[in-house]
């Protein structure tokens, strides 16, 4: 894959601050993601920055968990979040427009995740980063999809 980085976008008939009460409970990740099966605040957080949250990673050979920090909770705009703080960006960023909202869910590997894909899997590493990368090309529709199903529902 020649990017680290993807974003699509979707049109959900339901308002920003709607749109970002659902996809900032992480809680209920596990609805519409194809890859993360379930979510849950540490030490009894919530969607404010700063926050910690962890995951459960399913796919066909392979379940792993991670620690995620959020980024930005600008209610109505924008929810993100670093997984292991610095190695993956996840956002949902939210725009009014006729109709409703315009969802748009984006994933960008960055350079310490980068570095530690490299240090991890050395020259396996550009196979790992390519399966990943292929892995949000075709999530992030899916959970597009599944969102609008769920909110519009």
């Amino acid at each position: 894959m020649s990017t680290r980085a993807f974003s699509a976008s979707t049109v959900i008939a339901r308002t920003p601050e709607e749109v970002w009460d659902l996809v900032s409970d992480v809680t209920r990740t596990g609805e519409w993601s194809p890859v993360c099966r379930a979510c849950w605040w540490d030490e009894g957080a919530g969607p404010v920055e700063g926050a910690w949250f962890s995951g459960r990673n399913e796919i066909p050979g392979r379940t792993w968990e991670t620690r995620s920090q959020i980024v930005a909770a600008e209610r109505g705009r924008a929810f993100a979040w670093h997984v292991a703080g610095s190695l993956i960006s996840w956002a949902w960023t939210m725009a009014p427009v006729a109709g409703g909202t315009e969802l748009t869910e984006s994933w960008e590997l960055l350079e310490a995740g980068e570095a530690y894909f490299r240090a991890t899997y050395g020259d396996g590493a550009d196979e790992v980063l390519d399966a990943r990368t292929a892995e949000a090309h075709s999530g992030i529709p899916a959970s597009l999809a599944a969102v609008k199903r769920i909110a519009e529902g």
